[in-house]
């Protein structure tokens, strides 16, 4: 899977971050970079380098939680040879790659608090002294942090250095999660599915049905950009009929393949599903409503109309939209099927060149 390189979206929370971002650019002072995995982190330390005086020299990232705590220090600042077990060379430290360029240091809440007073130390003095040796190397490395845990909290509690805090927090930019995002899944979903689209080779991009549309916004998008990207390129790549708008998702790539969307997936203020919704992990035919839910019916044709519309989103999830195999499971010709699916707004301009 390709690096993604690009900002993508409309909403204003996305705007403001991205504007912080290209506003301290030119600052050459540090930024503390705060967001939930998925929402881009690493992208923001790439636009406050490349839109900096330093932007020709060394952009270096370094992921603090991907090393164990003893081999952090050293990455950091280097060591000399024989300074520990297996050290058979000198070796430079990130710091002194970065020189005159950017460092970036993600997930920077998990470094030790021997490390952090290092960090300090350099951060301070522009120096750093690589393991087993005390000569001090001078670097002149402007430092972008990103962390999604608390720290004002954790230095609270003793688990970060405050001054290290303050240090690092000249500027501070949260990046929003997706789930507050106003309006920009449909303009990714889009965005991820043309490309994947483009990488199969398909002639046309069809869209998404609307039931698609809505599960995507309902959604809550725990993994953020990410995750949406993955859902929708997976989407795509196992949709049969480009003529046809992709009319299933599937959130969860380790849950049974094509189960259908159901409410523990919704947000958590984003109402309920009709009370049909309940029967659709049963049997699609089998027409079966709860006693418990007659007492709730209010509207008959409304209810008729719910609980026919989850037979048919379940009956089609089931046989991978494949609206033939799908029409003889419910006994139904094709033409009734597609009249139903069209009454419903389950797939837009159905053809009948589909299942």
């Amino acid at each position: 899977m390709e690096r993604e390189t690009q900002f993508i979206g409309q909403s204003s929370a996305f705007f403001d971050a991205v504007e912080r971002a290209s506003r301290a650019a030119p600052m050459s002072r540090p930024v503390l970079v705060i967001g939930e995995r998925g929402t881009g982190k690493e992208l923001i330390a790439e636009r406050l380098h490349r839109l900096s005086t330093r932007w020709d020299e060394p952009l270096v990232t370094m992921n603090c939680a991907a090393l164990p705590e003893t081999l952090i220090e050293a990455e950091l600042f280097g060591h000399e040879a024989g300074a520990f077990t297996g050290a058979t060379r000198a070796r430079a430290g990130r710091f002194e790659e970065a020189d005159k360029g950017t460092l970036f240091l993600d997930e920077l809440g998990t470094l030790s608090m021997a490390a952090q007073e290092r960090l300090l130390r350099a951060v301070e003095y522009g120096e750093v002294t690589r393991i087993g040796s005390s000569r001090p190397i001078r670097v002149n490395v402007r430092i972008v942090a990103a962390t999604n845990d608390d720290l004002p909290a954790l230095a609270e509690r003793g688990e970060f250095r405050a001054d290290l805090l303050d240090r690092l927090s000249f500027e501070v930019i949260t990046l929003p999660p997706l789930r507050v995002r106003e309006g920009d899944v449909p303009v990714l979903a889009d965005y991820f599915g043309r490309r994947m689209a483009a990488e199969l080779e398909w002639h046309a991009w069809p869209g998404f049905a609307p039931h698609v549309h809505r599960q995507l916004d309902e959604y809550q998008w725990p993994g953020n950009v990410r995750e949406l990207r993955n859902v929708i390129e997976r989407a795509v790549y196992r949709w049969d009929d480009p003529s046809e708008p992709i009319a299933h998702v599937q959130f969860d790539p380790f849950d049974s393949p094509w189960k259908p969307f159901t409410p523990n997936h919704r947000k958590a203020d984003g109402g309920t599903a009709p009370a049909a919704m309940a029967n659709a992990n049963g049997s699609a035919g089998s027409g079966a409503v709860a006693l418990s839910e007659l007492d709730a019916v209010d509207d008959l044709r409304a209810a008729v109309d719910a609980h026919e519309r989850a037979i048919l989103e379940h009956a089609l999830g089931k046989h991978r939209w494949n609206q033939r195999q799908t029409a003889k499971a419910l006994s139904l010709s094709y033409d009734q099927l597609r009249h139903a699916i069209k009454k419903h707004g389950l797939m837009q301009e159905a053809d009948d060149t589909s299942g």
